[in-house]
Order: structure tokens, then C-alpha cells, then sequence
């Protein structure tokens, strides 16, 4: 509290008051909206400080009494703040005086409304906030001012509520380590991994742990849309749904019963590529890892009312998460992806969940070429990232998209190997015939007039030994 009182003078985010406790639901509201905008954690109002001279005078207001329609006060601002917000309060006497003191998060990309309506503080007032089309833009496009990982699912937990909470089981098997056979070795295991916090007696859940290893993540109100979704659709479009199931696990407790379960909806294919004259699953089963994997590390968490999605056609098979990519799609293949939740990236390298930084898109691209599959798509939507993975296709069922884009990532994937596509290199990967050169020839030049490869080379006059490379060379 001194550290607040030595402020000059109250600021947006930090409200001294006396007794009046009128609007402290809209005053929660401004003081969220206004830390998130000054890059404070957290608001403040703090009862019983005089915001004139900032003199410890004492309060009557108690956050135990009672809201409109006899509610209790708490319940009743937490039930019309959208998104839920959490906020603590703390009673104390300080030189023999009440104080009460409230301890407001501060927004994260989405203004905090009350009762419907969002406010601000400008200056010492509180506004509405549609009145300062400027500042809302700012929280809309605000970087949060802590990792989402950080962030806390659920507080003030006991030990047992924490346990029912969370599959630590999961994490000692994964983790190939012992389960402990004490308690308090379990919970100093989950507060060293910072999956859990301890808060005196209490603990609370770390988003991190949440996600990763919620027994379902629907107990946790601010992750419960998260959970991923996985629908099958009849035909090549979505007018008839087959069938749709959400995994309720955490991603890493869940994350092999998930890839099993899609690898069991997927059609069989009587043949894959020419070398493949068997009954086999329509997409290779390390690809659809990978990329369900890249979909949970790589989603916008900050878009809310979605999580990743998959969902199987009789032809393809779509795999998406929330957030536009932050990297060009065109350079997926060699570029470090920047991952906004690099906590959660590592942790589940750590688990072998996913590959290391880079390598997850080249393993995808180079079992498509293995299984002679088209290339995969890659589209960036408004606010969402989309790989799709087609059925097999000969030659002839490929359109001239197809051609140049499975051209382009084989070219890449060449690079990135530290060789060079050529024309025979690329007969191999579509299963061309020797003796077709031209066929290979016709599809680079296709890829070299879109700008998606070019000449190694481009002095050379000898084009049977040409060799090719991406764009960005």
C-alpha cells in the first residue's frame, strides 16, 4: 500500500476513494482497460486513502456486503464483467483504520465491459470507453504484458481440488519420471515445471498446466473453448456432418489418444503414390502429428470462443488454429517460426510431443513427397492459420496450382537439405517416368514464371543439369 499512497497523484490505472463504493463495477472495468493500455499487470482501487493528500483516513465500505437485488457484492461484479476478470480484494487495518484494497488484472486484447458497457479512465474521470475510439483500438491491438502461459486458470486452490484438477500422472509418464510416492514431492515437482504456484496453504493453476494437462479443460472457465475439436464430415464439403468430438484433456495428456483417434476417422486408400499398392490410411500418421502439434504451439490464445480445429473431408483433411501465422506462408519451410507461446513450444519439445524449432513443416512436406501425396496448402485466413492435406492424386488429377506449389516446397525442402532441385529430382517426386523429361520441364517453368523458383544458376546453358532453387535464395 505505500508504494501506491507515494504515487503523486492517482493515475488511470490506480483510484483512491473514502466510502463510495457506487460503481465499483464500472471502476473495475476502467482500471483493467486503463492498465492494459499503460502496460501495468494489474489496477488498483484501494478504500480508505484520501485522494487528495493521500492520508491513511480509514474506510466503512467491506466488499462483503451486498449488490444489487441482495446479491453478495463479489459474485454480483464478477457475474456481469465480460470476459470474466479476476480481481482480488485484501482487508487490513493500517495506524488502526480499515482498508480495503482491490487488485484488478489488467485487460488482455479485449476491453473489459460491465453490465454490458466498457469503460476507461482518463485522467481522474471514468468514461465510457466507446467514447475514446482510440484507446480501445490501443487494448485491441495491445501485446499482452505477460506471457498467456503465466497467467493463472484457477486460484486459491486446496492440494486435493488442484490434484482433481490436473493430470499429474500423466505429466511423471511423460516426463519418464517415477511418480513420487509423497505428496509434497508431487506438488514442489509441479511448482518447479511452474504448472502450479503455491500461494501459502493454497496453490493456483498456471494457464501452462491448465492446457497441458487439465483432466478437462472445461473446469477451467477462461480455457473451456480451447479444447480441440475434431469433426468428419460426409463428401468433400461441410453440408452433412458424420461426426464431432472434442478432446476435453490437456494437450499433452490427450495428445496420443487425439492423434489415434483422427488416424482411426481417416479413409483407407487402396493406393498411395505408384510405389504404394496397399490399403493404407489416406495421410501419413507423422504428418498429421506434426501438424496438429504446430496448431496447438502456434494459436493466438487472445481469440476468443476457438481452439484448434481438424476436420476430415473424403479428399482432404484441414487442420487449423486460431491467429494469423507470424511468419509468410511462402517461408514456412526455412524460417525459425516465432512461436507466441514459446513456454508451451518448449515444454512440449521437452515431452517429444513436437519437433525442434523448424524441422515439424519439413517432416510434412517430405511425407507427402515420400507417399507421392499433392503438396500441402497453406492459407492464411483474417484470423486464422490452415494446412490442408490432400488425397492422392496422379498427374493428371493435379491442376496447375498443385503442380507449382508441390515444385516450390520440393525446392525448398532441397535447400534446406543443403542440395538442389533438378529436373530428375523432380521426376522422382511426382513418379514421372524417366523417359517424360519435358513433363518435369513444363511444371518447373510454370514454377519459375510464378516467381516461386528460380535458376541456380541462370549463366549456365546446359538446362539438363540445371539446377533450381526458392525464391528467397
Amino acid at each position: 500500500m505505500s508504494e501506491l499512497r507515494s504515487f503523486p497523484n492517482e493515475t488511470e490505472w490506480l483510484e483512491f476513494k473514502v466510502n463510495n463504493a457506487q460503481e465499483i463495477g464500472e471502476y473495475i472495468s476502467a482500471l483493467s482497460n486503463a492498465a492494459c493500455i499503460h502496460d501495468k499487470e494489474y489496477g488498483y482501487i484501494v478504500f480508505g486513502i484520501d485522494d487528495k493528500t493521500h492520508r491513511i483516513v480509514g474506510t466503512r465500505f467491506t466488499p462483503h456486503q451486498k449488490g444489487k437485488g441482495n446479491e453478495d457484492l463479489i459474485p454480483w461484479i464478477t457475474r456481469l464483467l465480460d470476459p470474466r476478470l479476476h480481481f482480488d480484494h485484501f482487508e487490513f487495518e493500517a495506524e488502526e483504520k480499515s482498508i480495503v484494497i482491490f487488485k484488478i488484472r489488467a485487460a488482455s486484447n479485449t476491453p473489459v465491459k460491465f453490465s454490458g458497457e466498457p469503460y476507461i479512465r482518463i485522467g481522474s474521470y471514468k468514461k465510457k470507453l466507446a467514447e475514446h475510439p482510440e484507446k480501445e483500438r490501443l487494448i485491441w491491438t495491445k501485446e499482452p504484458s505477460s506471457a498467456f502461459e503465466k497467467e493463472i486458470a484457477s486460484y486459491d486452490l486446496t492440494g486435493d481440488e488442484v490434484l482433481n484438477l490436473i493430470d499429474y500422472t500423466s505429466y511423471f509418464d511423460l516426463m519418464k519420471i517415477p511418480l513420487p510416492d509423497n505428496r509434497s514431492l508431487i506438488f514442489e515437482k509441479l511448482v518447479q515445471e511452474k504448472l502450479i504456484i503455491g500461494n501459502g496453504e493454497k496453490y493456483d493453476i498456471t494457464n501452462l498446466g491448465a492446457i497441458l494437462f487439465a483432466k478437462d479443460i472445461d473446469a477451467f472457465e477462461t480455457l473451456s473453448r480451447k479444447a480441440i475439436r475434431v469433426i468428419i464430415y460426409q463428401g468433400n464439403n461441410k453440408l452433412k456432418t458424420k461426426k464431432e468430438q472434442e478432446e476435453k484433456k490437456g494437450y499433452a495428456s490427450g495428445f496420443k489418444g487425439l492423434v489415434g483417434y483422427i488416424n482411426d476417422q481417416l479413409p483407407m486408400n487402396e493406393e498411395i503414390g505408384k510405389a504404394f499398392r496397399k490399403e493404407v490410411k489416406m495421410f501419413p500418421e507423422l504428418a498429421i502429428r506434426e501438424l496438429v502439434a504446430n496448431a496447438i504451439i502456434h494459436q493466438d490464445f487472445s481469440e476468443k470462443g476457438s481452439g484448434p480445429m481438424i476436420e476430415i473431408f473424403d479428399n482432404r483433411i484441414d487442420i487449423s488454429n486460431p491467429g494469423k501465422p507470424l511468419i509468410s506462408t511462402m517461408r514456412f519451410v526455412d524460417h525459425n517460426p516465432k512461436s507466441r507461446n514459446e513456454k508451451l513450444a518448449h515444454f512440449m519439445r521437452r515431452l517429444n510431443i513436437c519437433e525442434e524449432r523448424g524441422s515439424g513443416i519439413d517432416k510434412v512436406i517430405f511425407e507427402c513427397e515420400y507417399y507421392q501425396l499433392p503438396a500441402p496448402k497453406i492459407i492464411e485466413g483474417e484470423n486464422y492459420t490452415r494446412v490442408t492435406l490432400f488425397s492422392h492424386k496422379t498427374l493428371r488429377q493435379m491442376d496447375k496450382e498443385d503442380k507449382v506449389r508441390a515444385c516450390y516446397l520440393h525446392a525448398c525442402l532441397k535447400y534446406v537439405s543443403g542440395e538442389y532441385m533438378t529436373n530428375q529430382s523432380l521426376r522422382n517426386r511426382f513418379g514421372i517416368e524417366e523417359k517424360n523429361y519435358s513433363t518435369a520441364s513444363r511444371i518447373i517453368l510454370e514454377g519459375i514464371k510464378s516467381g516461386q523458383i528460380k535458376d541456380y544458376d541462370p549463366e549456365s546453358n546446359s538446362k539438363k543439369h540445371a539446377k533450381y532453387i526458392p525464391f528467397w535464395v
